[in-house]
């Protein structure tokens, strides 16, 4: 199909693109037709997260669960987070670096689980997927043994969730553990239905209220974040309130 000349250009990426609202995910009907994923009765559970607040976004209501189920839990921080603001005039890197292991901390805190292990990878910030093959070998240690491990989805259309998310489903594989994918771009650039997500294999895991209420004071947080750094354009906010709206559902969503 031709282009009108006036017509705007096309964006780089679905991310960039405008996102799905979050009304239309809450009227979906294929909710109902979703089965309960069952959390493992006993035993450590490793989540891994391509960026700092990765986990807490999607799995974070889930992590406040086991947590008070007693599981042993470790975060795997993938990149340190340093590349979401890449021209900010107000934090440079390494101060950015800085902020969001803090906000990672403070977050595990206010969902229950500041008794985790935090493990960092350093993997350079947009480029996880050049490591990818080191990625797996650093992460099948921390999965031996796992009653459950926990990743971006790898088809989440970031480069960086889907490197960690394959990279983690391999290095689960290899050691035997239970694995399942979290997604988060998802909701905003797929529609209910959406043919491009494997629905048939997706479960979900319902949130209380008294859940639902820590994981929104835990993403609240990731000042650095979902609040501009700045005035101007390069320190806007990464996640606005829109995209926020995705991830304080009544539930979450893996897929096995």
């Amino acid at each position: 199909m031709s282009t009108r000349s006036d017509d705007p250009p096309p964006y780089a990426n679905p991310i960039q693109a405008p996102g799905t609202a979050e009304g239309l995910w809450a009227a979906w009907s294929g909710w109902d037709a979703m089965h309960e994923f069952p959390l493992p009765a006993a035993g450590s559970v490793v989540v891994v997260a391509a960026h700092p607040d990765d986990e807490v976004l999607g799995f974070g209501g889930t992590l406040a669960r086991l947590s008070d189920l007693g599981h042993q839990m470790t975060v795997v921080a993938v990149t340190d987070g340093e590349g979401s603001h890449p021209h900010s005039r107000v934090l440079r890197p390494h101060e950015l670096a800085a902020i969001r292991s803090e906000e990672t901390r403070a977050a595990l805190g206010r969902l229950g689980a500041g008794h985790a292990d935090v493990v960092q990878l350093h993997i350079p910030d947009s480029q996880v997927a050049r490591y990818e093959d080191d990625l797996c070998k650093a992460l099948a240690p921390l999965c031996r043994g796992a009653a459950l491990v926990a990743a971006p989805w790898s088809g989440d259309m970031h480069s960086d969730h889907e490197a960690a998310g394959r990279a983690t489903r391999a290095a689960a594989q290899a050691v035997g553990a239970s694995f399942v994918e979290y997604p988060i771009w998802l909701w905003h650039w797929a529609q209910p239905g959406d043919p491009r997500v494997p629905w048939s294999r997706a479960a979900q895991l319902p949130l209380n209220l008294e859940v639902q209420a820590r994981k929104r004071h835990a993403v609240d947080a990731f000042a650095s974040q979902i609040l501009p750094l700045g005035p101007g354009a390069q320190d806007a906010a990464i996640l606005p309130p829109e995209e926020i709206a995705h991830h304080l559902r009544p539930r979450e969503v893996v897929f096995q």
